[in-house]
């Protein structure tokens, strides 16, 4: 299974500074996101045998922005970048179908670059740029019914713990199959 994908997303994003302003705080709609794209790559790769398998899910995310205020503009550059990487146990009879188990690693890179340049040339411009990594042990599980030859519903959840806080990953995708490959509609 290869599969490309997007997801309509919506961000929300703090950054505290020690420097004026003090921070900021934006909390961003998936139609401001279109705006701000910079790029955008999602793919997903799964081979299963008769019980285990494997599967590789990349996602890469670029934003860039700017804002204006009353005493300063912002400029802004995301880069995103999730991968996971797993095993899966798939007990039941048919491939991709019925309950399965997943264990792994979730890895998420982010790079933000923020720019705060004072309308009053008497001030200097402040950047700040932050860089981080994170390696997470992720489990999860999934359940996918078929309700016919075409028809499929699969809900998923999984947790991921390590240089994270921790994070939480759930969805409900539908999935119209046809002779070749199949859509998914779904929520995450």
């Amino acid at each position: 299974l290869v599969a490309p994908y997007v997801w309509g997303a919506n961000i929300r994003t703090d950054l505290d500074t020690d420097v004026p302003p003090g921070g900021l705080s934006t909390d961003t709609s998936f139609d401001d996101i279109l705006d701000s794209l910079d790029g955008y790559f999602a793919v997903r790769g799964e081979g299963q045998g008769d019980d285990f398998g494997a599967y590789a899910d990349f996602l890469f995310l670029g934003l860039e922005g700017g804002e204006d205020h009353p005493r300063f503009r912002t400029e802004s550059d995301l880069d995103a970048r999730l991968f996971d990487l797993a095993a899966v146990w798939s007990p039941g009879p048919v491939r991709f179908e019925g309950a399965e188990v997943f264990a792994g690693l979730r890895y998420i890179d982010l790079d933000l670059a923020v720019q705060l340049q004072p309308t009053s040339p008497g001030f200097p411009t402040s950047s700040r740029h932050e860089e981080e990594s994170y390696n997470d042990l992720l489990l999860g599980a999934r359940y996918t019914w078929r309700f016919d030859e075409r028809w499929g519903l699969t809900v998923r959840g999984d947790g991921s713990w390590g240089d994270t806080e921790g994070t939480v990953d759930a969805s409900a995708t539908v999935q119209y199959h046809m002779g070749n490959g199949a859509w998914l509609f779904g929520y995450r």
